[in-house]
């Protein structure tokens, strides 16, 4: 990269100069399109993302075609941290959910990097249970919890993640998020609207009161927040 200065992505930022120094010649920057197929389920991932904007969603296909996302990473992980840890081919398909810009280095100068320096190997253990955390959660909820909380978690979770409060979500990508029925998310959706938390209009959301949406989620989203806290934050 041209420029010295860090890119804003949670892992990246995390590193001391020289554990950055170790990946920074090795990074280049890359748009993240929406609906952009970064890696399929079976595929062998050969590039390390780095979100510094957007995100991108985790989703299981299953044989009749349904499709339901277990995790989201946005800028303040990586997708490929599983990958460095252990084989690289890939459990689930990700897909730009949020567009965006991300950092991207070849997974396999990532595994060099990682090999050189422990603290390195640490932070990406770190941010690997940080997500494995976020799948386990999330399957328990889609489980257990109503549509309406369930819906609530992942708009807060989407927004915390691309800093925005504009979406663009249909409710069929919706429905994929949380494991639901596409007329259920409609009729949830429509509910969240007339109680003014969003706006909601052909794809189109503007959370527009946050602390609405944090009320109606269920605990799954303050307790994966407090697991990247625990897992990623200072130390």
């Amino acid at each position: 990269m041209e420029t010295m200065v860090r890119p804003s992505n949670g892992f990246l930022s995390a590193l001391s100069a020289d554990d950055y120094e170790l990946i920074r010649p090795h990074l280049r920057t890359v748009d993240l399109p929406h609906d952009a197929v970064l890696v399929e389920t079976g595929e062998t991932l050969k590039r390390a993302y780095f979100p510094h904007r957007g995100v991108i969603s985790l989703v299981v296909e299953l044989a009749k075609g349904e499709h339901v996302q277990v995790a989201m990473i946005g800028r303040d992980s990586l997708l490929g941290t599983l990958s460095i840890m252990g084989d690289a081919c890939a459990l689930n398909t990700a897909i730009v959910l949020v567009p965006g810009v991300a950092s991207v280095m070849d997974l396999d100068r990532l595994r060099i990097a990682a090999d050189q320096s422990s603290t390195v190997r640490t932070l990406l253990t770190r941010h690997g249970l940080a997500v494995y955390a976020q799948v386990q959660q999330t399957a328990g909820c889609n489980a257990a919890h109503p549509v309406e909380s369930r819906l609530s978690r992942c708009l807060l979770h989407t927004h915390d993640l691309s800093g925005d409060s504009r979406l663009l979500l249909t409710q069929e990508t919706m429905a994929q998020m949380i494991g639901a029925r596409r007329n259920s998310v409609s009729l949830v959706a429509n509910s969240l609207q007339q109680a003014n938390f969003i706006h909601y209009s052909r794809g189109h959301i503007q959370i527009t009161n946050l602390d609405g949406l944090r009320q109606t989620a269920c605990e799954c989203y303050a307790t994966v927040k407090a697991q990247y806290d625990r897992l990623l934050g200072p130390r």
